[in-house]
């Protein structure tokens, strides 16, 4: 049961909060060993509503910092409040500041740091709050945050160098569109009155182009919300469980990305459970938390299948190679890995190896896309003028003659 309380200090301040018990002389107990005194306490049932201004989780670069910083004070003797204390203050993010101090209040209050984590858990991912679990458990803590700290690293450097790979391409197809639709709109409508005159038959590309151009100009507020329309249902599918598997089933399988996101996907599982591992968790466990964060629905399922076939004594090396996603190389370092009792150690190494394909595919796409991308807009253009242009040849030979 969830309760509102107020409280006031001996020297006056006074402390307002939500505090989850099972009746309300707990929350008396809680208010009164933090050296406070109940002025008030009342049911309440605001915990969702609390969370909903956390629309979406916090960017990875800023968990990153987090663990960062958080790692550094902790080694350096800093106690866990005055830390989350510190952090809050600092933070740039306001959703992330804000679930700090949310976590701060409720550590004073005797939740566990992972706890008071997970009442947030729409800003704190589920992998991150599983590893503090993991390192309260084992002592550890400083080097579970050293240890997500890289993680998350590693995962924003992979997540900028997909955006710096379609931002040229994005840029280029934006600028094609915009100077086709003006070319449509606004200088091919000067040569329709010169054409209509002419009483020359016009060629088939011709007629397209003022077809179109005459859609464009008499029906752009139909076009406009049409499009709006299709964006919205296709992103609204796309959340949806099984638009997501389409999605993502397209993301593994279609010639000319296949090969990147697998070798990005191979990376995170690989990274992923290498950090789990060393942090003392089970292979099952670890497996249950990679599935939640490898980024594609398809392969998500397959690892839970490949979770139950290892509860059943199979070996992760062979269930991994049914799924028939990953690359061979994935399969025979897990063969090594559980041969030798070093898997973690193989799979970081395994993590490393994939980043740095990954990276060298993206650049190798952006620069095969540079050209692709200039001559389809060459061709459109081009198109275009010599459309407009082959009436007002047949209009000199027919002046000609």
């Amino acid at each position: 049961m969830l309760y509102k309380y107020k409280a006031v200090s001996e020297s006056g301040r006074v402390l307002k909060g939500v505090y989850e018990a099972r009746t309300e002389d707990d929350v008396i107990a809680m208010i009164r060993n933090n050296s406070y005194l109940p002025v008030s306490i009342e049911k309440s049932d605001t915990r969702g509503k609390s969370l909903n201004i956390f629309t979406t989780r916090v960017k990875k670069k800023d968990l990153a910092i987090f663990c960062r910083q958080f790692y550094t004070m902790l080694n350096a003797g800093i106690s866990i409040v005055k830390c989350l204390d510190i952090l809050e203050k600092q933070v740039e993010n306001n959703v992330l500041k804000k679930a700090i101090g949310r976590v701060c209040e409720d550590v004073q209050k005797g939740f566990t740091l992972s706890e008071a984590m997970k009442k947030n858990e729409e800003v704190f991912p589920s992998l991150f709050i599983n590893m503090i679990e993991a390192g309260e458990v084992s002592g550890n803590l400083d080097t579970i945050m050293e240890r997500m700290s890289i993680h998350y690293e590693k995962e924003n450097k992979i997540e900028n160098k997909v955006k710096s790979a379609l931002a040229y391409p994005i840029v280029l197809s934006i600028v094609a569109i915009g100077v086709v639709i003006f070319l449509l709109t606004f200088v091919m409508p000067t040569f329709i009155g010169m054409f209509e005159s002419s009483g020359v038959a016009l060629p088939a590309p011709t007629r397209l182009l003022l077809n179109i151009s005459y859609g464009l100009q008499n029906y752009w507020h139909i076009f406009i919300p049409i499009v709006i329309a299709l964006i919205v249902l296709a992103r609204l599918y796309s959340q949806t469980e099984s638009g997501s598997l389409l999605f993502d089933s397209i993301k593994i399988k279609m010639p000319g990305i296949k090969k990147i996101n697998i070798k990005i996907i191979t990376s995170r599982f690989a990274r992923t459970l290498a950090t789990l591992m060393a942090s003392g968790i089970s292979l099952l466990e670890a497996l249950d938390a990679v599935s939640k964060v490898v980024g594609n629905k398809v392969v998500a399922q397959g690892i839970r299948k490949a979770k139950e076939d290892v509860r059943k004594g199979a070996p992760l090396s062979r269930t991994i190679k049914e799924m028939n996603v990953f690359p061979p190389m994935l399969n025979s370092m897990l063969k090594v890995g559980e041969e030798s009792g070093s898997l973690d150690e193989i799979l970081t190494k395994t993590a490393d190896f994939y980043d740095e394909e990954a990276e060298v595919s993206l650049q190798n796409m952006t620069t095969m896309l540079e050209p692709i991308m200039t001559v389809f807009m060459a061709i459109i253009i081009g198109f275009i003028v010599i459309s407009m242009a082959m009436p007002m040849f047949d209009m000199v030979n027919t002046i000609q003659i």
